[in-house]
């Protein structure tokens, strides 16, 4: 089997894990990463530890979550497909009306078959994602929303390695864990971090690398905070790996002041191998 093959069929493991920013489907995502690299280190930060001006969020624990039409169908169910569920909704059980019910129903006019991926990590709230062909055909009457979550303080997990060089001056690798069910984005990134550090601890290194598989935003903050003097110290270069698995072309995006060392092995590696590449500004998605 060609290493293609295997990153497909971990890519194939880990998608319907329903990874969050904390949880089973982060954790169980990071084991299948150590069966592959069994030096990684699974790390966790409390819930509710002050990182810079943020905080930890709670742990979020999913059990089901569902309606019930007029007709007792249920739809937008959790354990059918886990983007239905807006992430981090909070417990709820009752009845609502089609009117009331479709202001906490998401969809994407554009892309109709599509189930939106949506958050609320930061707001008590809850919500469901719906295809919009499926949102047009619900019918009138009453419906019966179930979410059966639980917020509390718990932990949340990140995968860190290093893989020691010649020198101590470091590259710094990073992928996010806390998408769940899409593809490319993020399934993609962790799939391929996942190999690219097996096949870098066969290599002869100058530099150490540290790769390390986190929650999106408050993960890196938070590591940014735990690791800071560190990082100063030895940080060379860095490259986030993220959505990598599409068939467009591959994006570029340079640091704040397109200087740095990353921003012309980047540059130069994309025009050497004449791949074509959409460059996109800092200030627009930095």
């Amino acid at each position: 089997m060609s290493e293609r093959d295997n990153i497909l069929n971990f890519a194939y493991k880990i998608f319907e894990f329903p990874r969050s920013l904390t949880g089973n489907g982060v954790r169980k995502t990071l084991l299948e990463i150590k069966k592959i690299i069994p030096k990684l280190k699974i790390k966790s930060i409390k819930s509710e530890t002050k990182v810079f001006d943020w905080k930890i969020p709670l742990e979020w624990k999913v059990n089901n979550a569902y309606i019930l039409d007029p007709k007792k169908n249920k739809i937008c169910e959790f354990k059918k497909n886990n983007l239905h569920l807006v992430g981090y909704s909070v417990p709820i059980k009752k009845k609502l009306n089609k009117k009331t019910l479709l202001k906490k129903l998401y969809s994407l006019p554009k892309q109709p078959n599509a189930i939106p991926y949506l958050t609320s990590y930061y707001k008590r709230d809850w919500g469901f994602c719906i295809s919009h062909n499926q949102k047009k055909q619900l019918i009138k009457g009453n419906y019966e929303v179930f979410i059966d979550t639980k917020l509390f303080r718990g932990k949340m997990n990140y995968g860190e390695i290093v893989l020691k060089g010649k020198i101590k001056k470091e590259v710094l690798l990073s992928t996010y864990i806390c998408h769940p069910s899409m593809a490319n984005n993020e399934v993609s990134g962790p799939s391929v971090l996942t190999f690219l550090t097996k096949w870098l601890k066969s290599l002869n290194k100058k530099y150490t690398y540290r790769i390390i598989f986190i929650p999106e935003t408050i993960g890196s903050i938070a590591y940014i905070q735990k690791n800071l003097e560190r990082l100063k110290k030895n940080f060379k270069y860095g490259f986030i790996i993220s959505c990598v698995g599409d068939e467009r072309n591959y994006s570029f995006l340079p640091s704040k002041y397109e200087n740095s060392l990353s921003d012309r092995i980047a540059l130069k590696t994309l025009k050497s191998q004449k791949i074509k590449f959409k460059k996109y500004n800092w200030l627009d998605r930095g």
